[in-house]
């Protein structure tokens, strides 16, 4: 194969493309600009942290089934470290949401990043929902009918049926998650390729 076929090819291409978009020192970067040692920028890393932590806490839940926390000691304890995983999560991320907000993180090219990090929101809101709808107990029990009659006045009520465990417990397990974490990494890759939004600029001697 000639060296102007090779050029040709899609993965090629879309190698060519992808590095010229984010190069390994921009994937990898050695250091960062001084401004990104506010504390601010610790609720982003604290976000992805836990969400690790309640992916994997929920992996283990689900190697035994959806109620094993109830008996079991060691359950209890892995249900409580998903729990207390998910309220960090969420404890982090709204600060991060919020302070990204108030330094419009969107300014210079960089809406998709904003725009990415809210949907993720939404997204991770619905799967605390199924989570909470899920736990087998009287308190998801609450939850559910509660909650139906809103969801049924929406119209969605006949597609995401809330009384329905085993199709709410997909949607926590699989889809929802799925959806999180594949919005989380274009998030964070975002961030690399146009970089962390710098500070306002200073207007005679003092921030704007």
């Amino acid at each position: 194969m000639s060296t102007a076929e090779i050029e040709k090819q899609w993965t090629t291409r879309l190698r060519k493309r992808a590095h010229g978009h984010l190069p390994p020192e921009k994937l990898l970067p050695d250091t960062q600009p001084a401004y990104v040692s506010s504390w601010i920028y610790v609720f982003g890393v604290t976000t992805i942290a836990a969400l690790v932590m309640v992916i994997l806490s929920g992996i283990i839940l689900a190697l035994r089934g959806p109620q094993w926390w109830h008996s079991s000691s060691v359950g209890h304890f892995v249900n409580s470290t998903h729990l207390w995983s998910v309220e960090i999560f969420f404890f982090a991320m709204i600060v991060h949401l919020w302070g990204k907000f108030f330094m419009a993180a969107w300014r210079g090219g960089r809406s998709l990043t904003w725009v990415t990090g809210v949907v993720t929101f939404l997204t991770s809101v619905g799967t605390a929902f199924t989570g909470y709808v899920s736990q087998t107990n009287f308190d998801s029990q609450w939850i559910s009918t509660q909650a139906k009659d809103g969801i049924n006045a929406t119209g969605v009520g006949s597609i995401f049926n809330v009384l329905n465990l085993g199709q709410m417990l997909m949607w926590h397990i699989v889809l929802l998650p799925l959806a999180a974490v594949i919005l989380t990494a274009v998030h964070v890759l975002l961030v690399r390729v146009k970089g962390v939004v710098p500070p306002f600029e200073e207007t005679n001697g003092a921030s704007k």
